[in-house]
Order: structure tokens, then C-alpha cells, then sequence
């Protein structure tokens, strides 16, 4: 199972795909908020499944300082994640949430999903056999 995630810079997109990885999964980070493709998080490698974690922009200056950050910027980029938040099978707002928090959740939500085919991932009915 292909898993993909997205959300804003510091939103702890890097740290659960380094856990997710650790832990077994086929986990990818896609940097869609700095992309002007809506939809680029489906168009290279396609995810079986999409996790948002998202961060207010206070969480993201606490975590990462940064000078050039502003409200402005920080809109920007959510208006670049609006495809993929309307489209994720999980979202997490890590604000509250430590790592660990956040990779059980992720890992507690991808073993739902756990032998589910592709088509019921798709929300086709498999065939009975």
C-alpha cells in the first residue's frame, strides 16, 4: 500500500513519513503546497492512500522560526492543498498532537485499511468469487 502525505511546512510531514517508513510502510512525502498542480499529490506515483496533517500557522512558526513566514504565505499554501485535503482518506491537525501521537493514529488508520483491495480503495464493490 502506497502512502502518501501532505500538508503545510511544519505541519510534521517529514517526521511521519521517516515513522511510517521505520515502521514498514511505503510512505511518501509530496511537497503539494509549494506546487501550482492542483492535483500533482495523484498524478506522480498515485497513493493508495492520502494522510493531510496539518498545522496552524502558530504550530508551524513554534516549530520551524522562520522570518519570511506570514499569513499571506501561509494561505497561499493552503489554497495549494485544497485538492488534496477535499481528497485525503485521513486528516490529522498535528497542533495538539506529539509525533508519536501522530504516527500511531497514521499507522492505527492505514492497518483499518489493512487487505483492502485496490477497487474498495477506489469505492468499487470487488467482484464475489
Amino acid at each position: 500500500m502506497r502512502v502518501k502525505v501532505v500538508g503545510p511546512c511544519a505541519s510534521g510531514k517529514s517526521t511521519l513519513v521517516e515513522r511510517l517508513r521505520a515502521a514498514g510502510y511505503d510512505a511518501h512525502q509530496c511537497l503539494q503546497e509549494h506546487s501550482y498542480v492542483p492535483d500533482m499529490w495523484r498524478r506522480v506515483n498515485p497513493p493508495d492512500v492520502l494522510i493531510f496533517v496539518d498545522a496552524r500557522l502558530e504550530t508551524a512558526m513554534r516549530r520551524r522560526p522562520r522570518s519570511d513566514w506570514s499569513p499571506e504565505i501561509f494561505a497561499e499554501q493552503r489554497r495549494r492543498l485544497a485538492h488534496a485535503r477535499e481528497h485525503c482518506d485521513l486528516y490529522l491537525a498535528t497542533d495538539d498532537l506529539t509525533p508519536d501521537q501522530v504516527c500511531e493514529r497514521a499507522r492505527a488508520f492505514l492497518e483499518s485499511r489493512r487487505g483492502t483491495t485496490q477497487a474498495e480503495l477506489n469505492g468499487e464493490k470487488s467482484p464475489n468469487i
